[in-house]
């Protein structure tokens, strides 16, 4: 009997058993942003069980997440204990997909090959570090110093979210706008009140089932008539029809 007749099933398993660790130990291992992932143990130090989830793009930026309860002490430890007394901006995220379909869409999506009418799902997508509801506000701060920063993101599962105002005062008109715009609530806040629209408008048009007429209309967005600038030369129908007249 031949040697090629004795090998074995498992001989052949063992081969490629052999092979395949190999390969992975040829596997790059992911890159490690060290920096920043000293940032975050250092910041989970300060918060406990106030950190839900965090995460990394290596080399760019960083984004936490954070319990409701403790927004207002994550912008304390930030500032305090981090260093980060540079308020860049808060703003709010509205998840859901938009009902109103392509109406709320780019008509450069349509040139794009997308489809006319895209279907809307329900499920609800929220970015980095991840969410547990449609709602949630961020904000981003910065130590000027040693050129550190954190994106920081809260859930509002009702709404609601402790005020930065008394952490950072140039959070004011950031929180009003949020308010105006997405309907989110502030507590704390010493006067949230319009910025933009009039005092009895109905709605709050950054919603995505807010729906923006204009784009019903026509696609966004959408082509309007004008009058040419000086100097540019007239549509040639126009030059043809004033010739022969």
């Amino acid at each position: 009997m031949s040697s090629a007749e004795n090998e074995t099933p498992q001989a052949d398993g063992a081969e490629e058993a052999a092979a395949g660790a190999e390969e992975a130990e040829e596997v790059e291992e992911a890159p490690v942003d060290e920096a920043r992932e000293a940032l975050v143990e250092r910041f989970r130090s300060e918060m406990g069980e106030g950190v839900i989830e965090h995460h990394i793009e290596v080399g760019r930026d960083t984004w936490v997440r954070v319990e409701n309860g403790s927004w207002r002490h994550a912008a304390e430890v930030a500032k305090g204990a981090m260093g980060m007394d540079y308020f860049d901006f808060l703003s709010a995220m509205d998840w859901m997909e938009s009902p109103y379909g392509r109406s709320e869409d780019s008509s450069v999506d349509l040139a794009l090959g997308r489809a006319e009418a895209a279907e809307v799902s329900d499920e609800i997508v929220t970015g980095y570090a991840g969410g547990d509801s449609r709602f949630q506000v961020f904000a981003r701060l910065s130590n000027l110093v040693n050129h550190t920063s954190l994106t920081l993101k809260v859930d509002l599962p009702d709404l609601t979210v402790a005020s930065w105002v008394e952490v950072f005062a140039g959070a004011a008109w950031h929180e009003r706008e949020a308010w105006e715009m997405f309907g989110l609530n502030f507590e704390g806040h010493p006067s949230l009140r319009a910025l933009y629209l009039p005092t009895d408008f109905e709605g709050h048009p950054l919603r995505k089932d807010f729906p923006l007429l204009a784009r019903h209309v026509k696609p966004w967005p959408g082509i309007v008539d004008v009058e040419p600038m000086p100097g540019e030369d007239e549509p040639k129908e126009e030059a043809t029809a004033e010739a022969g007249a």
